[in-house]
């Protein structure tokens, strides 16, 4: 089987094969690095430079692609095309057929597909499904997990807290700071002496409750607090966590989430190759990053009704290591500043972080949890007892923390 007329269809088929570079070298320039920030989102696990690099090797290798077809590869393929029609379908007709046929063995392979931020439950601290928050923490047990040269223990009392020990539960009569977040205010990689709920509950002498869960979004935090808030008898505050790194993660939809006018929409089923897609490529279109602002700033917003309503102060707290990127800054205004939501920034060396790994360490968290006292103590928080430590709260230096809006 040949094309009638062979020439005619030659230069047809490498017209198609040419413009089909051209695409591909104009998409690698005109998509250049302000257009990148503003669609992949600055990620926690990795630094602004490193993904500018990824970017970079990504934009040049899809150049190269397009410059290679348009260039060297057009005339030979489009002779080959032109010539042998039909090996050429079969080649095209057997591409097209393996989509669907890996798609039937991840499938087969792979009944359940993890959410974007699921990790396996020997992980710790571990975790366990959970139909309306997607996943928590597995009660009444202590995991313990490697840290460089020392074992970090994770303590979970009955009610899925972490805990200083599985015997010193938390006591909902007594007044309470209550935390919520997610693995910075678990304190992960860290002793729960050294985590932001256990060194602000000291410094003030206040019983603390640590309802973060590891890898929760703002959305899930907030229905984590919606569901414990009520056991408690005294809440004295209720602190949770908006780092701009984590912002991406609020848009995830393969998980419950919470939609506009925060209603609970179930986790969005996709195909397996789909899901492996959007990993390898994160883009996030103009209308998903609008919705997600949208929402996130819905969810801060009654996360400060519900404290209130229960007679607690609210705090957003902002952790930021320095310098603060400029699409980090622009994440933090549009979801704060210009929604006049009130919150603590706290400013932290880049050195004070978990080596290797990029949670805040013992140091950063004691920053952190002087911020937090200090804007408890300006709110009129009374300490739990006389001798509560007022030398830590000299430690907050001038410029390293602020409010806004407070």
């Amino acid at each position: 089987m040949r094309l009638p007329d062979r020439p005619s269809a030659r230069i047809i088929v490498e017209i198609g094969i040419a413009f089909g570079g051209v695409v591909l070298l104009g998409s690698a320039l005109l998509a250049n690095q302000r257009w990148l920030d503003h669609h992949f989102l600055p990620s926690f696990y990795t630094s602004r430079s490193r993904y500018v690099w990824i970017e970079s090797i990504v934009r040049i290798t899809i150049a190269a692609i397009g410059a290679v077809l348009a260039l060297v590869v057009r005339r030979p393929l489009g002779k080959f095309i032109a010539y042998h029609p039909a090996r050429a379908l079969q080649i095209i007709l057997a591409i097209l057929l393996a989509f669907p046929a890996t798609e039937f063995v991840l499938r087969m392979r792979h009944r359940r597909i993890a959410m974007a931020e699921e990790y396996p439950a020997e992980v710790e601290p571990s975790r366990q499904l959970d139909s309306r928050l997607g996943w928590v923490f597995v009660p009444s047990r202590t995991g313990q997990q490697t840290v460089g040269n020392r074992v970090v223990e994770y303590a979970i009392d009955s009610a899925g807290y972490r805990v200083r020990s599985v015997d010193e539960p938390v006591d909902p009569d007594r007044p309470t700071i209550v935390f919520a977040g997610e693995s910075m205010m678990v304190g992960e990689r860290l002793t729960w002496d050294q985590s932001i709920p256990a060194q602000t509950g000291a410094i003030l002498g206040l019983q603390s409750a640590n309802v973060a869960v590891s890898g929760f979004a703002n959305d899930q935090a907030y229905l984590r607090l919606q569901a414990e808030l009520s056991h408690f008898r005294r809440p004295v505050a209720v602190v949770t966590l908006f780092a701009p790194l984590l912002f991406d993660r609020n848009l995830n939809d393969d998980r419950p989430h919470l939609g506009p006018g925060l209603i609970w929409l179930p986790a969005v089923h996709r195909w397996r190759l789909q899901t492996i897609a959007r990993f390898l490529v994160p883009y996030r279109s103009d209308d998903a990053i609008e919705r997600g602002v949208s929402v996130t700033r819905e969810v801060l917003r009654a996360t400060i009704e519900l404290a209130r309503a229960r007679g607690a102060v609210p705090i957003i707290v902002v952790p930021q290591f320095i310098p603060e990127e400029p699409e980090e800054r622009e994440i933090r205004s549009r979801v704060l500043d210009e929604a006049g939501l009130k919150y603590v920034w706290v400013e932290l060396d880049a050195s004070w972080r978990v080596p290797d790994d990029g949670h805040p360490n013992a140091r950063a968290a004691h920053a952190i949890a002087v911020a937090i006292a200090n804007q408890l103590l300006s709110a009129g928080v009374s300490p739990g007892n006389e001798s509560f430590k007022k030398a830590d709260l000299e430690l907050c230096l001038p410029g390293v923390t602020r409010s806004f809006n407070y």
